[in-house]
């Protein structure tokens, strides 16, 4: 109604201004009948009063399509209209939503192929990387080290490029299930043995063996993993340790991963979860693709856990995972 009484704000204005400027010509003619010229500026209010209501009930629907935008498209396709505007608006609206419906499912199916693309790229990649590690198997030359060190590398380039295609789809790929913390955590201290001794940190894992949460398995380590991964990068050559802890809070968990590396920047840390950030760090270490925490957010944002940072310089970074 608002919306109504402001379209036609001019209309009113514009009626008025005509009945004062023909009264005032009567008047000045001389003419000063005060009953008839009242009854003649209250037929005319009377007529336009008629006339908007007349254009207001023709055209309600529009008016209340447009203070209350529709959420669901069948309440507007769907309202009868009788005017010729609202009939017009009505049949371009439709014409406009089939044109950008259209171009959605172009761009979805284009998505999908793309994610095809890549799920069959890294797959077909990971022969080759295994091929490698069946070649240097049992040997122990610096050189064929340094190639060890280049294909792990290149296979968490690839779990990181695998897992990114996979968030768009996450609702048809998680499986929540009771998950041994700590065996988990060993596994995956297991896993990456090797880029422990290259960057000359220890792991620690003091998460008592009780402790059972429910979450994807799956997804779950690739979270601990990429904090595993930023813990030993900018812990590299401290001899120190990486800590993995839990302990309750209220009726939550927290599993607590500690490095005593450089540390992250005060300035940088409101930003670490963001895409693509790598911040003062992220200039040092080429490596850094800023990809890793903002993935951890979004995993854990989908599996309803939440997540922690605290950052000194120079005495290192805790990154908490809530169940």
């Amino acid at each position: 109604m608002r919306l109504f009484i402001r379209d036609h704000l001019s209309l009113i204005l514009f009626n008025s201004t005509q009945l004062f400027i023909i009264l005032s010509i009567y008047w000045l003619d001389g003419y000063r009948n005060h009953l008839t010229a009242l009854y003649s500026v209250f037929f005319g209010f009377f007529l336009l009063t008629i006339y908007l209501f007349f254009r207001y009930i023709t055209n309600r629907s529009i008016y209340r399509s447009l203070s209350h935008p529709f959420h669901n498209w069948d309440e507007f396709v769907l309202t009868r209209n009788w005017s010729p505007l609202a009939k017009a608006i009505q049949t371009l609206l439709r014409a406009q939503y089939r044109f950008y419906q259209e171009q959605i499912h172009r761009y979805e199916g284009k998505q999908e192929q793309h994610i095809t693309f890549i799920n069959q790229w890294v797959h077909q990649m990971k022969t080759p990387l295994s091929v490698i590690h069946l070649t240097l198997k049992g040997k122990i030359d610096p050189v064929f080290e340094s190639i060890r060190e280049e294909t792990d590398r290149m296979e968490k380039g690839l779990e990181t490029i695998l897992y990114t295609s996979r968030l768009d789809v996450f609702e048809q790929d998680f499986h929540v299930e009771k998950v041994h913390l700590q065996s988990l955590i060993n596994r995956m201290i297991h896993d990456n043995k090797r880029s422990f001794i290259r960057n000359d940190v220890y792991p620690s894992n003091r998460v008592e063996g009780d402790i059972v949460v429910e979450s994807d398995a799956k997804w779950l380590s690739f979270m601990i993993g990429q904090i595993m991964l930023n813990a030993v990068r900018y812990s590299a050559g401290t001899g120190e340790k990486i800590q993995f802890t839990s302990y309750p809070r209220g009726k939550n968990l927290v599993l607590e991963v500690r490095d005593y590396g450089i540390g992250i920047p005060m300035r940088d840390q409101k930003r670490v979860f963001d895409p693509y950030f790598t911040g003062e760090n992220g200039r040092k270490y080429r490596e850094s693709t800023g990809m890793g925490l903002y993935l951890v957010k979004e995993v854990c944002k989908k599996l309803h856990h939440g997540v922690e940072l605290e950052s000194t310089v120079g005495e290192g970074t805790m990154v908490r995972i809530i169940f």
